[in-house]
Protein backbone atom coordinates (compact mmCIF):
# COMPACT_ATOMS: atom_id res chain seq x y z
CA UNK A 1 0.00 0.00 0.00
CA UNK A 2 1.01 3.14 -0.76
CA UNK A 3 1.77 5.75 2.21
CA UNK A 4 -0.82 8.70 1.71
CA UNK A 5 0.45 11.70 1.63
CA UNK A 6 0.31 14.69 3.68
CA UNK A 7 -2.51 16.59 1.40
CA UNK A 8 -4.82 13.06 1.64
CA UNK A 9 -4.77 13.30 5.15
CA UNK A 10 -7.75 13.87 6.84
CA UNK A 11 -8.03 15.64 10.39
CA UNK A 12 -9.05 18.89 12.09
CA UNK A 13 -7.45 21.72 10.43
CA UNK A 14 -5.62 24.47 12.38
CA UNK A 15 -7.26 28.14 12.27
CA UNK A 16 -5.45 30.67 10.33
CA UNK A 17 -2.96 32.65 12.31
CA UNK A 18 -1.95 29.57 14.76
CA UNK A 19 1.40 28.52 14.59
CA UNK A 20 1.71 24.89 13.80
CA UNK A 21 5.30 23.96 15.33
CA UNK A 22 6.32 24.10 19.00
CA UNK A 23 9.19 26.99 17.82
CA UNK A 24 6.88 29.41 16.15
CA UNK A 25 3.99 28.36 19.28
CA UNK A 26 6.82 29.76 21.84
CA UNK A 27 7.30 32.62 19.26
CA UNK A 28 3.92 33.09 19.45
CA UNK A 29 3.95 33.31 23.12
CA UNK A 30 7.11 35.47 23.68
CA UNK A 31 5.22 38.11 21.57
CA UNK A 32 2.56 38.11 23.36
CA UNK A 33 2.83 37.37 26.65
CA UNK A 34 3.66 40.96 27.84
CA UNK A 35 -0.20 42.06 26.25
CA UNK A 36 -1.62 39.06 28.22
CA UNK A 37 0.41 39.79 32.04
CA UNK A 38 -0.76 44.05 31.18
CA UNK A 39 -4.55 42.84 30.42
CA UNK A 40 -4.33 40.27 33.59
CA UNK A 41 -2.57 43.27 35.99
CA UNK A 42 -5.33 45.72 34.86
CA UNK A 43 -7.87 42.71 35.27
CA UNK A 44 -6.92 42.07 38.96
CA UNK A 45 -6.17 46.06 39.94
CA UNK A 46 -10.07 46.45 38.33
CA UNK A 47 -11.51 43.88 40.48
CA UNK A 48 -9.12 44.73 44.08
CA UNK A 49 -10.58 48.21 43.37
CA UNK A 50 -13.80 47.31 43.12
CA UNK A 51 -14.27 45.10 45.93
CA UNK A 52 -12.22 47.34 47.79
CA UNK A 53 -14.56 50.39 47.00
CA UNK A 54 -17.92 47.74 47.69
CA UNK A 55 -16.20 46.74 51.28
CA UNK A 56 -15.83 50.51 51.90
CA UNK A 57 -19.27 51.63 50.71
CA UNK A 58 -20.98 49.35 52.94
CA UNK A 59 -18.88 50.24 56.14
CA UNK A 60 -20.40 53.56 55.12
CA UNK A 61 -23.88 52.68 54.86
CA UNK A 62 -23.56 51.08 57.95
CA UNK A 63 -22.27 54.03 60.16
CA UNK A 64 -24.61 56.05 58.75
CA UNK A 65 -27.47 54.09 59.75
CA UNK A 66 -26.41 53.20 63.25
CA UNK A 67 -25.97 57.29 63.65
CA UNK A 68 -29.43 58.10 62.41
CA UNK A 69 -30.57 55.26 64.53
CA UNK A 70 -28.17 56.85 67.60
CA UNK A 71 -29.86 60.48 66.76
CA UNK A 72 -33.26 59.40 66.09
CA UNK A 73 -33.23 57.54 69.71
CA UNK A 74 -31.60 60.89 71.13
CA UNK A 75 -34.30 62.84 69.43
CA UNK A 76 -37.12 60.56 71.04
CA UNK A 77 -36.03 61.02 74.68
CA UNK A 78 -35.53 64.64 75.08
CA UNK A 79 -39.31 65.83 73.11
CA UNK A 80 -40.72 62.59 75.60
CA UNK A 81 -42.02 60.57 72.66
CA UNK A 82 -42.62 56.85 72.85
CA UNK A 83 -40.18 55.48 70.01
CA UNK A 84 -40.70 51.56 68.89
CA UNK A 85 -37.45 50.49 68.85
CA UNK A 86 -38.15 47.27 66.90
CA UNK A 87 -40.08 49.77 64.22
CA UNK A 88 -36.53 51.74 64.21
CA UNK A 89 -34.87 47.98 63.74
CA UNK A 90 -36.86 47.13 61.11
CA UNK A 91 -36.75 50.58 59.08
CA UNK A 92 -32.57 50.96 59.01
CA UNK A 93 -32.39 47.31 58.18
CA UNK A 94 -34.56 47.04 55.12
CA UNK A 95 -32.89 50.64 54.35
CA UNK A 96 -29.31 49.78 54.50
CA UNK A 97 -30.27 46.58 52.77
CA UNK A 98 -31.88 48.59 49.68
CA UNK A 99 -27.91 50.51 49.48
CA UNK A 100 -26.00 47.44 50.12
CA UNK A 101 -27.70 45.96 47.29
CA UNK A 102 -27.78 48.96 44.99
CA UNK A 103 -23.99 49.52 45.86
CA UNK A 104 -23.35 46.10 44.67
CA UNK A 105 -24.76 46.07 41.87
CA UNK A 106 -23.16 49.52 40.67
CA UNK A 107 -19.77 48.88 41.76
CA UNK A 108 -19.15 45.07 40.44
CA UNK A 109 -21.56 45.79 37.34
CA UNK A 110 -19.38 48.19 36.25
CA UNK A 111 -16.08 46.45 37.13
CA UNK A 112 -17.25 43.36 34.77
CA UNK A 113 -18.07 45.44 32.19
CA UNK A 114 -14.30 46.97 32.37
CA UNK A 115 -13.32 42.98 32.69
CA UNK A 116 -15.02 41.96 29.29
CA UNK A 117 -13.37 45.60 27.87
CA UNK A 118 -10.24 44.42 28.98
CA UNK A 119 -10.65 40.72 27.46
CA UNK A 120 -11.28 42.29 24.08
CA UNK A 121 -15.07 41.92 24.26
CA UNK A 122 -17.49 44.29 22.21
CA UNK A 123 -19.31 45.79 24.52
CA UNK A 124 -21.77 47.72 22.36
CA UNK A 125 -23.96 44.55 20.97
CA UNK A 126 -23.69 42.96 24.73
CA UNK A 127 -25.40 46.43 26.16
CA UNK A 128 -27.71 46.99 23.52
CA UNK A 129 -28.89 42.97 24.42
CA UNK A 130 -29.17 43.85 28.12
CA UNK A 131 -31.07 46.55 27.51
CA UNK A 132 -33.48 45.10 25.32
CA UNK A 133 -33.57 41.92 28.36
CA UNK A 134 -34.43 44.45 30.59
CA UNK A 135 -36.99 46.21 28.70
CA UNK A 136 -38.82 42.87 28.48
CA UNK A 137 -38.09 41.67 32.57
CA UNK A 138 -39.22 45.44 33.64
CA UNK A 139 -42.61 44.81 31.00
CA UNK A 140 -43.20 41.61 32.47
CA UNK A 141 -42.50 42.55 35.91
CA UNK A 142 -44.20 45.89 36.26
CA UNK A 143 -45.85 45.27 39.69
CA UNK A 144 -43.09 43.99 41.27
CA UNK A 145 -40.84 46.63 40.21
CA UNK A 146 -44.20 48.98 41.66
CA UNK A 147 -44.29 47.21 45.11
CA UNK A 148 -40.64 47.74 45.17
CA UNK A 149 -40.84 51.48 44.72
CA UNK A 150 -43.42 52.28 47.18
CA UNK A 151 -41.90 49.98 49.52
CA UNK A 152 -38.88 51.87 49.67
CA UNK A 153 -40.36 55.25 49.51
CA UNK A 154 -42.52 54.24 52.55
CA UNK A 155 -39.57 53.09 54.18
CA UNK A 156 -37.03 56.31 53.63
CA UNK A 157 -40.17 58.90 54.55
CA UNK A 158 -41.20 56.79 57.89
CA UNK A 159 -44.96 56.71 56.68
CA UNK A 160 -45.86 54.10 59.19
CA UNK A 161 -43.68 51.30 61.03
CA UNK A 162 -43.75 47.94 63.27
CA UNK A 163 -46.57 48.32 66.30
CA UNK A 164 -48.61 51.21 64.07
CA UNK A 165 -52.14 50.57 63.51
CA UNK A 166 -52.70 52.14 59.94
CA UNK A 167 -55.68 52.14 57.62
CA UNK A 168 -53.94 50.88 54.10
CA UNK A 169 -57.21 51.24 52.33
CA UNK A 170 -57.47 47.54 51.55
CA UNK A 171 -56.93 46.17 55.23
CA UNK A 172 -57.30 47.67 58.84
CA UNK A 173 -55.02 46.48 61.59
CA UNK A 174 -51.24 46.27 63.15
CA UNK A 175 -48.53 46.61 61.48
CA UNK A 176 -46.20 43.31 62.12
CA UNK A 177 -43.52 43.29 59.35
CA UNK A 178 -42.78 46.33 56.65
CA UNK A 179 -41.18 44.70 53.62
CA UNK A 180 -39.99 46.40 50.33
CA UNK A 181 -42.72 44.27 48.65
CA UNK A 182 -45.67 43.44 51.22
CA UNK A 183 -46.76 45.12 54.09
CA UNK A 184 -48.68 43.01 56.79
CA UNK A 185 -51.22 43.68 59.08
CA UNK A 186 -52.85 41.88 62.37
CA UNK A 187 -56.84 43.29 62.13
CA UNK A 188 -58.69 43.67 65.32
CA UNK A 189 -59.93 40.34 65.09
CA UNK A 190 -57.06 38.50 64.69
CA UNK A 191 -56.56 37.60 60.99
CA UNK A 192 -53.03 38.59 58.89
CA UNK A 193 -53.31 41.04 55.98
CA UNK A 194 -50.57 40.75 53.21
CA UNK A 195 -51.52 43.79 51.52
CA UNK A 196 -48.67 44.32 48.34
CA UNK A 197 -46.98 48.25 48.80
CA UNK A 198 -47.77 49.11 45.19
CA UNK A 199 -51.79 48.48 46.27
CA UNK A 200 -51.55 51.40 48.79
CA UNK A 201 -52.80 54.48 46.96
CA UNK A 202 -53.27 56.21 50.63
CA UNK A 203 -52.51 55.52 54.30
CA UNK A 204 -53.79 56.75 57.04
CA UNK A 205 -51.67 56.41 60.52
CA UNK A 206 -53.23 55.78 63.45
CA UNK A 207 -50.27 55.75 65.63
CA UNK A 208 -48.77 58.80 65.01
CA UNK A 209 -49.45 62.16 67.11
CA UNK A 210 -52.27 61.55 69.47
CA UNK A 211 -55.95 60.52 69.46
CA UNK A 212 -59.09 61.80 70.58
CA UNK A 213 -61.12 59.84 72.59
CA UNK A 214 -64.97 61.07 72.08
CA UNK A 215 -67.94 60.66 74.11
CA UNK A 216 -71.50 61.57 74.31
CA UNK A 217 -74.22 61.85 77.17
CA UNK A 218 -77.39 61.95 76.63
CA UNK A 219 -79.73 63.19 79.84
CA UNK A 220 -83.36 64.94 79.49
CA UNK A 221 -83.80 68.37 77.76
CA UNK A 222 -84.86 70.08 81.27
CA UNK A 223 -80.92 69.09 82.63
CA UNK A 224 -78.67 71.88 83.98
CA UNK A 225 -76.25 72.77 80.91
CA UNK A 226 -74.09 74.07 83.33
CA UNK A 227 -74.05 72.16 86.32
CA UNK A 228 -73.55 69.00 83.22
CA UNK A 229 -70.75 70.63 81.79
CA UNK A 230 -69.03 71.00 85.64
CA UNK A 231 -69.36 67.22 86.24
CA UNK A 232 -68.21 65.87 83.20
CA UNK A 233 -65.23 68.42 83.51
CA UNK A 234 -64.51 67.15 87.14
CA UNK A 235 -65.01 63.10 86.26
CA UNK A 236 -62.74 63.82 83.58
CA UNK A 237 -60.04 65.64 86.16
CA UNK A 238 -60.49 62.76 88.54
CA UNK A 239 -60.12 60.30 85.94
CA UNK A 240 -56.72 61.95 85.06
CA UNK A 241 -55.48 61.57 88.51
CA UNK A 242 -55.26 57.87 88.73
CA UNK A 243 -53.68 55.60 86.95
CA UNK A 244 -52.85 54.69 84.29
CA UNK A 245 -54.89 57.54 83.13
CA UNK A 246 -52.27 59.93 84.17
CA UNK A 247 -50.17 59.02 81.82
CA UNK A 248 -52.70 58.27 79.07
CA UNK A 249 -54.96 61.41 78.81
CA UNK A 250 -52.67 64.27 77.80
CA UNK A 251 -54.84 67.14 77.85
CA UNK A 252 -58.21 67.98 80.20
CA UNK A 253 -61.52 66.31 78.88
CA UNK A 254 -62.74 69.42 76.92
CA UNK A 255 -66.71 69.60 76.53
CA UNK A 256 -67.55 70.61 73.32
CA UNK A 257 -71.20 71.85 74.04
CA UNK A 258 -74.64 70.50 72.87
CA UNK A 259 -74.34 67.78 69.81
CA UNK A 260 -77.86 67.90 69.47
CA UNK A 261 -81.55 68.62 71.40
CA UNK A 262 -84.99 67.48 70.87
CA UNK A 263 -88.13 68.23 72.87
CA UNK A 264 -87.39 64.83 75.37
CA UNK A 265 -83.36 65.09 75.48
CA UNK A 266 -79.87 66.45 74.50
CA UNK A 267 -76.41 65.44 74.13
CA UNK A 268 -73.59 67.08 75.13
CA UNK A 269 -70.28 65.90 73.39
CA UNK A 270 -66.48 65.75 75.07
CA UNK A 271 -63.34 64.65 73.90
CA UNK A 272 -60.12 64.46 75.43
CA UNK A 273 -56.38 64.07 73.75
CA UNK A 274 -55.19 60.68 74.51
CA UNK A 275 -51.55 58.59 73.41
CA UNK A 276 -52.02 57.02 69.78
CA UNK A 277 -53.83 53.80 69.86
CA UNK A 278 -55.64 53.94 73.26
CA UNK A 279 -58.91 55.81 72.30
CA UNK A 280 -61.27 52.93 72.83
CA UNK A 281 -59.81 52.45 76.13
CA UNK A 282 -60.11 55.63 77.32
CA UNK A 283 -63.62 56.05 76.19
CA UNK A 284 -64.72 53.25 78.16
CA UNK A 285 -63.04 54.61 81.20
CA UNK A 286 -64.60 58.21 80.71
CA UNK A 287 -67.67 56.44 80.02
CA UNK A 288 -67.50 54.97 83.50
CA UNK A 289 -66.31 58.21 85.10
CA UNK A 290 -69.21 60.40 83.75
CA UNK A 291 -71.95 57.86 84.85
CA UNK A 292 -70.77 57.46 88.22
CA UNK A 293 -70.41 61.51 88.54
CA UNK A 294 -74.31 61.66 87.61
CA UNK A 295 -75.74 59.10 89.23
CA UNK A 296 -74.33 61.17 92.37
CA UNK A 297 -76.00 63.79 91.39
CA UNK A 298 -79.37 62.13 90.61
CA UNK A 299 -78.86 63.42 86.62
CA UNK A 300 -80.58 60.49 84.74
CA UNK A 301 -78.66 59.32 81.25
CA UNK A 302 -81.18 59.09 78.75
CA UNK A 303 -82.10 57.56 75.11
CA UNK A 304 -84.76 58.72 72.69
CA UNK A 305 -86.55 54.65 72.44
CA UNK A 306 -86.39 54.70 76.29
CA UNK A 307 -88.00 58.09 76.33
CA UNK A 308 -90.44 56.70 73.59
CA UNK A 309 -91.52 53.74 75.22
CA UNK A 310 -92.16 55.98 78.84
CA UNK A 311 -94.25 57.97 76.91
CA UNK A 312 -96.33 54.90 75.72
CA UNK A 313 -96.80 53.71 79.12
CA UNK A 314 -94.34 50.44 78.63
CA UNK A 315 -91.80 49.37 80.47
CA UNK A 316 -88.67 47.51 78.81
CA UNK A 317 -89.62 44.41 81.34
CA UNK A 318 -93.25 44.03 80.18
CA UNK A 319 -92.12 44.60 76.39
CA UNK A 320 -89.25 41.47 76.39
CA UNK A 321 -92.34 40.00 77.96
Amino acid sequence: MNAASPDDRTGPSLPAGTPETAAEAASWVEENWEAWAAAGLRILLILVIAFVLRATLRRAITKMITRTNRQERAGGVRSGLLVNSERRRQRSAAIASVLRSVTTLVVLGTAGLMVLSQLGIQLGPLVASAGIVGVAIGFGARNLVTDVLTGTFMLLEDQYGVGDKIDSGEAVGTVLEVGLRVTTLRGDDGEIWYVRNGEIKRVANLSQGWSTAAVEVEVRADTDLGQLRKLITAAGEGLSRTSPWDELLWEPVEVLGLESVSLDSMVVKATAKTLPGSAAKTERALRQAIKEALDAEGIEQVDAAGLSLRKLGVRPADKEG
